[in-house]
């Protein structure tokens, strides 16, 4: 049993200070990840790169509108509370990104993965929107722990968590994994793939939903 097992806490909303370790944590869950593989193919700058990249999606907008959840754990009693896992959301007739976020966050972008990919990477993410649902929906667009904290049901709280914001409000939840391996873990909490993407162009992507309860 991880250390953290025992010390985890409850799920809470992200405040700014939260940033740096949604950022880390993030970062270091989806080091593997196909689509940051493909994104950032040096292995030796990923982590950095990955752990960059979420420090911008949740520092300009994650974070400052609500939509990140966060758990914490203490390593050994008597420390702080460190951040141990992190899922940011988007609710049902909100946009994934404000424009005003996206101009402000675009010259991050430009230096984070170069100004020559940006044409490909906006091409995947209008194939990804193509497959959203019309209806209102929760989107999970990132869930992921801490290396030393995965196996302590911390993921299973941030989308519990989510799932029952969702029942709440009698609204499906939609997700996009790039890791098939993830389907499994998914489809224990009622997601089903409604689409696959296989363009040779872009990473295999599942697309998953989980009906209104």
């Amino acid at each position: 049993m991880s250390p953290m097992a025992a010390t985890v806490e409850s799920v809470r909303t992200a405040t700014m200070n939260d940033v740096s370790g949604v950022a880390r944590v993030l970062g270091r869950a989806f080091y593997h990840d196909p689509f940051f593989r493909w994104v950032f193919p040096d292995d030796n700058r990923r982590m950095a790169q990955t752990t960059r990249a979420f420090a911008l999606i949740a520092g300009f907008g994650g974070v400052p509108e609500g939509r990140a959840t966060v758990c914490e754990a203490r390593e050994r009693p008597g420390d702080a509370p460190v951040v141990c896992g992190a899922a940011l959301w988007t609710p049902p007739g909100e946009p994934g990104e404000r424009p005003s976020v996206m101009l402000r966050s675009l010259p991050h972008w430009i230096t984070l993965v170069g100004l020559a990919r940006l044409p490909e990477m906006l091409r995947y993410m209008m194939e990804l929107r193509a497959s959203s649902p019309e209806e209102a929906h929760w989107y999970l667009s990132s869930l992921g722990t801490a290396p030393a904290a995965r196996g302590t049901g911390v993921g299973s709280r941030l989308l519990r968590a989510g799932l029952a914001q969702a029942d709440a409000d009698g609204v499906p939840v939609y997700l996009e994994t790039m890791n098939s391996a993830n389907i499994g873990y998914y489809e224990r909490y009622d997601f089903r793939v409604v689409r696959a993407i296989n363009d040779p162009a872009f990473p295999s992507t599942y697309c998953m939903l989980r009906p209104a309860v």
